[in-house]
């Protein structure tokens, strides 16, 4: 990691420390209420840690699907392990600035027969009646795959399938459904998220967790395939989803404000494909524009500024007439392994692009 990013991230969390008591486990210690007025939006829950926001409107409401944060005792590292959730919860809201109901467990790993651990930011479709929850999760060796679970609800609980889905890999599944009804799967994500460890096609263990020693070459990009018909498989093998520089060439692994690291989702608008995705250790959310769901997607800008914490990780849905981008910081914890889930409006410009929104007031 540079040193520009520790010490970015040292001065987020000594900015939140106001904010939290130390060693701190629960979200009920919430900061006072004068430490809050420095946050462009408030935790849509405080009685659980929740990251990673997934947002779909069911029958008018909305419904968000993040990860479940938890505290292990896990000191952070740039592989994630301190990220070591193993349940999901869903949250359902009636209207915008409503009461936020916290569903049960809608899946834990314990009912995920090849799955160990480490189950990170998921995602959710519905087709013919039926709920489904996509999730990464580390097999017995270790390995990312994303899985696939069912509900006849969208709070859940969900049963998953026995395997994970053929040929996935790494993790950050996002779920698109096009106009015409056909749906795509973006995922992956580098260091922790196992994507370099793919490049060849399969799984090698001797490649580096961190230093992908490519700043020079085209970023490792983020993959795309399409669903088959009942939702649970790949219809064709996984491709590149290309992110393009303004000169029209494949941005650089060491363009680290515009490369891809994690956090897929697909956002259509005015007949344009929105592909946003997380910087990692740049902590930017970003937007590139395409013309049709495989890309090639022309980077566009940022969507986020830094928040406060390591990971930004976001989605972004229509709903009751606005569209808003949903996210999480560290405001309860100050820690980065303890996050909440925000949401604020997001604004386009005449042209299509996106207004750039800072976390913070000022």
């Amino acid at each position: 990691m540079r040193r520009s990013h520790v010490l970015f991230i040292r001065t987020a969390i000594l900015a939140g420390a106001a904010a939290a008591i130390a060693g701190c486990s629960k979200p009920e210690e919430a900061p006072k209420a004068q430490e809050t007025d420095k946050y462009i939006a408030q935790p849509l829950v405080t009685e659980i840690f929740t990251a990673d926001p997934s947002a779909h409107v069911f029958d008018g409401k909305l419904y968000i699907y993040p990860s479940h944060d938890i505290d292990t005792g896990i000191p952070d590292d740039d592989l994630g392990n301190q990220y070591a959730m193993r349940d999901y919860r869903v949250l359902e809201l009636d209207k915008p600035g409503g009461k936020v109901a916290i569903g049960p467990v809608a899946l834990d790993v314990d009912d995920v027969p090849w799955a160990s651990k480490s189950m990170w930011a998921p995602d959710a479709a519905y087709k013919n009646g039926t709920y489904f929850l996509y999730f990464p999760a580390k097999d017995k060796d270790g390995i990312f795959h994303i899985g696939v679970a069912t509900s006849d609800h969208p709070m859940g609980p969900f049963k998953a399938e026995p395997e994970p889905i053929k040929s996935s890999f790494s993790m950050d599944p996002a779920v698109f459904t096009d106009d015409d009804g056909t749906s795509y799967m973006y995922f992956g994500g580098i260091w922790g998220g196992q994507l370099q460890k793919w490049a060849s096609g399969k799984y090698d263990p001797s490649i580096g967790d961190v230093d992908l020693k490519q700043d020079d070459k085209p970023a490792l990009m983020p993959k795309v395939a399409k669903m088959a018909p009942d939702m649970k498989e790949f219809a064709e093998a996984p491709r590149d989803a290309v992110i393009l520089d303004t000169d029209g060439k494949p941005v650089l692994g060491g363009d680290h404000d515009k490369r891809f690291f994690e956090a897929s989702w697909m956002y259509k608008r005015g007949g344009k494909y929105y592909f946003t995705y997380s910087t990692g250790d740049t902590h930017f959310l970003n937007y590139a524009i395409g013309d049709n769901p495989y890309g090639p997607f022309t980077y566009t800008g940022h969507i986020l500024l830094p928040v406060q914490g390591w990971t930004s990780h976001h989605s972004i849905v229509d709903w009751d007439g606005k569209t808003w981008l949903l996210f999480h910081d560290t405001q309860l914890s100050g820690k980065n392994h303890l996050r909440n889930v925000k949401m604020t409006e997001l604004h386009f410009n005449a042209d299509g692009t996106i207004r750039t929104i800072d976390p913070f007031k000022h």
